[in-house]
């Protein structure tokens, strides 16, 4: 019975074999573990970018938080020129009537040192004058009769 068996296993092996059944199948098993293949080749590779993508992920999310707190950043900035706005105007009137007021102290002080200095001279020239006139008339009041060595010798003393 056993030899039976097995002819009729060896008969249907070669009518599988004749018909390309066998050779389809084998072709088939072929494919499939090549798929296996390529799948596992796959996971390793995945498996090994698993670090690369874990610190690339983390990366980007790093410089996505940065590009929020910038923005962030930008606009608490704005907000803070937004409130101050008005009190740095009213801090450029102050400067400004500021400034005015003293570029009018100095113009009035310019105006009182000229108008002193203008009497100084005056002052200065009736000084001069009156030197002049009192040496005129000392002049006048010598007699002219001075011999030349005594008129000099005053002159050498000084």
């Amino acid at each position: 019975m056993n030899k039976l068996i097995e002819f009729g296993k060896k008969a249907l092996f070669y009518a599988r074999v004749l018909s390309g059944y066998e050779e389809r199948r084998i072709r088939s098993f072929r494919l499939e573990v090549e798929k296996r293949l390529k799948e596992t080749n796959a996971r390793k590779l995945a498996l090994r970018k698993i670090p690369e993508q874990t610190i690339l992920s983390e990366v980007r999310r790093m410089v996505e938080e940065m590009q929020t707190l910038n923005r962030k950043l930008e606009e608490t900035e704005a907000q803070i020129e937004e409130y101050f706005k008005p009190i740095d105007k009213e801090a450029e009137m102050i400067m400004k009537t500021q400034l005015e007021g003293e570029e009018r102290t100095m113009k009035e002080m310019m105006k009182a040192m000229h108008q002193q200095a203008l009497l100084e001279k005056t002052e200065a020239e009736k000084e001069a004058q009156k030197k002049l006139e009192t040496d005129q008339k000392n002049q006048e009041s010598r007699p002219k009769t001075q011999d030349p060595a005594s008129a000099a010798a005053p002159l050498k003393l000084r």
